[in-house]
């Protein structure tokens, strides 16, 4: 189920994305295609995934440092 949450919060995210660009954009006088939005969004997911993975990674490097100081 951990694979489903990730792929449905990858996905969500997503559509959240394209659709605040879609609202936003104009608003600033950016005004895009849905094909260009599409295209920002998919390049916005992954980086945020590529920064979660990241983090994910150094919190638990910190975690395994604490555990070995924890068993000296």
């Amino acid at each position: 189920m951990s694979l489903v949450e990730a792929v449905a919060n990858v996905i969500v995210g997503y559509c959240v994305a394209v659709g605040t660009q879609m609202l936003m954009f104009p608003m600033f006088g950016l005004h895009t295609t849905l094909a260009q939005n599409l295209k920002m969004g998919a390049v916005f997911t992954v980086v945020s995934i590529a920064r979660s993975f990241a983090l994910r990674r150094v919190f638990e490097a910190i975690r395994c440092a604490m555990n070995k100081e924890d068993r000296r």
